[in-house]
């Protein structure tokens, strides 16, 4: 367990490395933008591509892939509902970005460190990873170029519809991933280095852009998203863990060791790869950024809590 909270030590490190530079006004709002950019179209497809071609394929279709798969889709309905019923109408683009807020797990930067101590098996990791690089991620970001399409009074053809999925970086290179994988593509490794050097960019790359939005933007927890704010965090790390708990427990009469797996898997913080998308696309940043911020805080005692009691 010291070694997973460590995890957390170094993710909130390098945040408090963009805050600093950004206090010290060595970096602006424009650098944020840069690497934001940087990691959203070069740097997090090429981490992508290496960690999809290499993943364990047999532990990548385990039975906790369905229990995961149907945590998300019980706790995203939850909070469309909710945030229908509470906060009234809103856009095609700020409901996408709530949604990734309330269930798109941290399974990369911190949940790999986690798998590793609490678990036990990096592997672990391989259904969440699959479950959302390959189909969340897909279709959030089809959505939200759909609804930049039309904020933009573009109309869009049915081929660009439909080849929407898979006409963004990440989702190419989740694709690529994939076929090398399952085709068993040789690839040498002149190509991959050049590759892992590109992709160990993006997490820096991420954390160093939310440190410079949390000193340049107003404080976590103000501003007009703070009633969402205070919907999407317990969905994240106390609904959708508990979900998952219940339904691996009760539905699917799981093991110890997996139920452990998908319950500390889903109490998992939200990815800041949303805040990188947020930025991307220029909705809901500060809900994207407090989501990551709030939820990574509270997840620690949940995932203390689970990995103790179910042990």
């Amino acid at each position: 367990m010291q070694a997973a909270l460590s995890g957390y030590l170094t993710i909130w490190s390098v945040i408090g490395v963009g805050w600093v530079v950004a206090h010290l006004r060595v970096l602006t709002e424009q650098h944020r933008r840069m690497l934001s950019r940087l990691a959203f179209t070069v740097a997090s497809p090429a981490l992508l591509l290496g960690l999809v071609s290499r993943a364990d394929l047999g532990h990548l279709f385990s039975g906790t892939l369905v229990v995961s798969a149907l945590a998300i889709v019980l706790t995203a309905a939850v909070y469309l509902v909710a945030a229908r019923v509470l906060l009234g109408r809103a856009g095609l683009a700020d409901r996408v970005v709530g949604t990734l807020c309330s269930v798109y797990t941290n399974a990369g930067n911190l949940g790999l460190p986690v798998a590793a101590y609490v678990l036990g098996d990096m592997t672990w990791m391989a259904p969440i990873l699959l479950i959302q690089v390959g189909l969340l991620q897909p279709v959030g970001l089809a959505l939200l170029d759909l609804a930049a399409a039309r904020a933009d009074g573009r109309r869009l053809s049915w081929s660009k519809y439909v080849t929407l999925p898979v006409r963004n970086p990440l989702t190419v290179a989740t694709l690529a991933g994939l076929v090398v994988n399952a085709l068993h593509v040789p690839v040498p490794d002149l190509v991959w280095r050049p590759v892992e050097m590109v992709g160990q960019l993006a997490v820096p790359a991420m954390l160093i852009a939310f440190g410079i939005s949390l000193r340049l933007d107003p404080a976590p927890g103000r501003g007009p998203h703070a009633g969402e704010l205070a919907l999407v965090a317990p969905l994240k790390v106390l609904l959708q863990p508990a979900i998952a708990l219940a339904l691996g427990a009760g539905v699917f009469h799981l093991g110890p060791p997996d139920l452990l797996a998908v319950t500390v898997i889903a109490a998992l913080p939200t990815a800041q790869n949303i805040y990188l998308i947020a930025s991307r696309y220029h909705v809901r940043t500060l809900l994207a950024r407090d989501a990551i911020f709030v939820s990574t805080i509270a997840s620690i005692p949940v995932i203390v809590a689970a990995s103790t009691w179910l042990r």
